[in-house]
């Protein structure tokens, strides 16, 4: 595996506590991620990537992660651990996180 990703059954379970929460009216205190641009770069050298998509969910520890998963011409998602595609996990959430000065949102 790559560097930050994460299997399709942990995305999935991070993805459904997202939901449950939001479902709820929970609003999450997460105004931002920040994207480490390794990570960008490992997701769009896959092969036949030529976007890529971001979901939302919570980890175990109830923090909140941004997964981004590659997509092929067609618009469709790109895992499968086995052919080199990813889920990657990008990992630091705002708060705590954020922009320490303007012109946009900082905390």
């Amino acid at each position: 595996m790559s560097k930050n990703t994460i299997t399709l059954e942990k995305a999935q379970n991070w993805s459904a506590r997202w939901k449950e929460e939001q479902s709820k009216g929970t609003e999450a205190p997460v105004t931002a991620f920040l994207i480490p641009g390794i990570d960008v770069t490992q997701v769009m050298n896959e092969d036949k990537v030529i976007d890529v998509r971001a979901y939302l969910g919570i980890d175990e520890t109830n923090t909140e992660r941004l997964m981004i998963v590659g997509v092929d011409a067609d618009g469709n998602d790109m895992i499968d651990d086995s052919k080199g595609f990813y889920i990657y996990d990008f990992t630091i959430p705002c708060p705590p996180n954020c922009n320490k000065k303007g012109p946009f949102i900082s905390r």
